[in-house]
């Protein structure tokens, strides 16, 4: 195959790894002038992609900190201002979330736009520049090689070891100790350094020790900011030399990457992937806005399919076919595995899409695509006629809380169903669950033809199915005027930030009310909470964290919220505070409790690694047992839920009776890697639970259900946090 080499350097996704974005000024500038064989011939035989910076909100957060306390003369003390970043810290995008996780779920805009560069240019060598512990030296890849994905190509990593030996040439001339083969892997396809190989490229991380600033103190010397931006010219001068060296075996790869005959287009009869999100288009158009971004090819149903248990509908479906040019990348978004050589994982240890977006699959569905449709089809919206007297949504639908939200906005009266109930209609008798909301159309502040046009509206932006009915009275369960229909009223969240919690998770609980339920969120510094007046907040959201300066007076103040009717919603470490202030009644079980499951005994002291890894838990899929008559979880199907766990904490059983809304499976391990000692011990034992404080309420969440804003499934607690509780709890 011939054609240009496209290489592509991307430099400080992380804002705070500042040397990969000035160390790319330099490597332009030279690029553009230098007049030497080497980069003579690069020029005409490659095409070189630069990226600067991937984190242009972080890098701005950090530049203007760290400016901030750099004086004439410079300051090497770690514990300077410079060297100590003030929350959320430059890492993280304007959300606050880690860039470099999201090359697969592609949840924030900077993702999207590097993806479809991505793809546009199909780029054959990816170097990916970072910085890591100011007390480490220089990493470049290969990482440790039992933890690489079993996905990817062995030549893939052969000629990574390759391109290796440059990049050590590189360093020894500058005198720059280094290492390879350590701590760093292969695994997780999410960032920047691995996507390509899953892609028909090599991609390569770099780590240069950080100076978080000009100068700083280190194990190994005084570290200065110029020298760390030479490393990193260096590496992509090595990156250029050895990618150019090896330019047929880089475009000979990728053309046998694809070029395998289960690589095809899709026609004809094809076994695939058959995906159902059960009642939601919502979150089965987002899965399909996904696979598009990936370049993965998927079809609408034209007909409902009655496979195994599960009715395949057209309107919450997608067939996906394996044999398909990005057949690696989708079996990579699909891959279940429990059993791995090596249980040490640099990130999550799975990543499955059928947990996240909660789907139900089925495997080896053989289906003719050229029978199938390549657009969803489009339901019109029923008529509102003078007669109707209240309109059903469906909770179940994703989308259903964002219309939610602007109906309350608009000071429409809503209300929402605490039991399930039948309706005729048209002489079809309907089911609807617990969580379905009611407009009711009579006594509304619009008339009845505004409020028609409205609902209207909503329903197309939102992409919402809702029923008309002509009459109150149900044909099974309750009737629309029983005292089960709850009214839900507007809200007002609070969220703490700051020092002691963690930024990524508050990040997420703002992207999931700012991006999805379109909820202003109020963002209050931990410091400026015992001073602030909680009387107009409704709820009060608190992530993991240590929240190791909240004092008893602080909890009392909390307790005096929820005792009011305010809802408090904690997940994690902070319930480990609202233990300690005795907010929180039920027992927790702690990192201490966990770390006695794993006895020592007999152990060598080179064994402590594997120890260490088994004692990690590197985000797993763990299912819970759901009760789908807790308000907490309407609009969850079935009574199981997918959840990703990433820390050892849970919560003892309970003698009070209705509070336990979700317990994990007495074999909650779907997914990933969890040692058996933890799953014996979390098995049966509380997940959520929904605790009476006076007229309000405490939600205890021992898990993070919005983990990176991928968890489709799960979210749906958090909407039902805000509307339905406490109203019922």
């Amino acid at each position: 195959m011939t054609g240009p080499l496209v290489i592509w350097l991307a430099y400080s996704i992380h804002g705070d790894e500042a040397s990969g974005a000035h160390a790319a000024l330099e490597v332009s500038y030279q690029l553009s002038h230098s007049q030497t064989p080497w980069v003579k011939q690069l020029l005409d035989e490659a095409i070189v992609l630069i990226t600067p910076t991937q984190n242009p909100d972080g890098f701005d957060r950090f530049s203007t900190w760290t400016n901030n306390y750099t004086g004439k003369v410079k300051v090497s003390d770690e514990n300077h201002n410079e060297h100590r970043q003030n929350w959320p810290s430059g890492r993280r995008n304007h959300y606050f979330a880690d860039l470099n996780r999201d090359w697969l779920f592609l949840r924030h805009p900077e993702s999207r736009g590097r993806i479809a560069l991505f793809h546009k240019w199909q780029p054959h060598y990816v170097g990916d520049f970072h910085e890591m512990g100011h007390n480490q030296s220089y990493f470049f890849q290969p990482g440790v090689p039992t933890r690489t994905h079993p996905f990817t190509p062995k030549e893939n990593q052969r000629i990574t070891e390759v391109l290796a030996g440059y990049h050590a040439d590189a360093l020894d001339k500058v005198k720059q100790p280094y290492f390879s083969k350590q701590m760093f892997d292969d695994f997780y396809y999410g960032k920047g350094s691995t996507y390509p190989d899953i892609n028909g490229a090599v991609g390569i991380l770099f780590e240069q020790a950080s100076v978080r600033g000009q100068e700083q103190e280190s194990e190994n010397g005084k570290l200065r900011f110029a020298d760390a931006i030479a490393n990193q010219v260096a590496t992509s001068y090595s990156s250029l030399k050895g990618a150019l060296a090896l330019k047929q075996a880089l475009i000979d790869y990728q053309s046998q990457f694809y070029k395998r005959k289960d690589k095809h287009l899709p026609s004809g009869r094809e076994v695939g992937f058959l995906v159902s999100a059960s009642s939601d288009p919502g979150r089965r158009d987002d899965l399909a806005s996904l696979l598009r971004q990936h370049q993965i090819r998927y079809f609408y149903l034209n007909d409902n399919i009655k496979q195994g248990k599960h009715r395949y509908e057209q309107r919450d479906s997608l067939f996906i076919p394996i044999n398909q040019p990005q057949k690696t990348l989708l079996l990579a978004l699909f891959d279940q595995r429990t059993e791995f050589e090596d249980a040490t994982f640099y990130d999550v240890s799975n990543w499955n899409l059928a947990h996240s977006y909660q789907l139900h699959i089925a495997r080896d569905v053989s289906l003719n695509v050229d029978d199938l449709l390549l657009e969803p089809t489009i339901n019109k919206p029923i008529a509102i006629a003078p007669s109707s007297v209240a309109i059903l949504i469906d909770w179940r639908q994703q989308n259903a809380a964002p219309m939610l939200q602007q109906l309350l906005e608009n000071d429409i009266k809503v209300k929402f169903a605490a039991k399930p109930f039948n309706l005729m209609n048209n002489q079809l008798e309907l089911n609807f669950a617990a969580g379905t909301l009611q407009v009711p159309l009579g006594k509304q502040k619009l008339s009845a033809n505004e409020l028609a046009n409205l609902i209207t509206s909503l329903a197309n932006t939102h992409g919402v199915d809702y029923q008309v009915t002509n009459s109150s009275r149900a044909s099974a369960g309750i009737d629309l005027g029983s005292p089960d229909f709850h009214p839900i009223n507007k809200v007002k969240p609070l969220v703490i930030t700051g020092y002691g919690t963690n930024s990524s998770e508050v990040g997420e609980l703002w992207y999931y009310m700012d991006q999805h339920l379109g909820v202003p969120l109020t963002q209050v510094d931990s410091s400026r909470l015992p001073r602030l007046s909680l009387e107009k907040y409704t709820h009060l959201f608190l992530s993991d964290g240590s929240y190791d300066n909240f004092d008893d007076k602080l909890a009392r103040k909390l307790g005096q919220f929820a005792n009011r009717g305010g809802v408090i919603v904690a997940q994690k470490g902070a319930l480990e505070w609202l233990s300690r202030g005795n907010l929180l009644r039920a027992d927790l079980r702690k990192a201490r409790f966990f770390e006695q499951l794993f006895p020592t005994e007999g152990l060598t002291f080179a064994e402590q690694d594997k120890l260490n890894a088994r004692k990690s838990i590197g985000g797993a899929v763990l299912a819970l047992d759901i009760d789908p008559s807790h308000p907490i979880n309407f609009g969850i199907d079935g009574e199981q839920l997918p959840i990703l766990k990433n820390k050892a904490l849970g919560l003892l059983k309970s003698s009070t009776p209705f509070i336990t809304a979700a317990t994990y499976a007495d074999e909650p391990l779907l997914d990933g890697y969890l040692a058996m000692e933890y799953q014996r011990s979390l098995g049966g034992t509380p997940a959520i639970m929904v605790e009476r404080h006076g007229k309000g309420a405490i939600v205890a969440l021992t898990d993070n259900l919005l983990f990176r804003n991928i968890w489709l499934g799960s979210q749906k607690v958090y909407a039902n946090s805000l509307y339905f509780i406490p109203e019922l709890h």
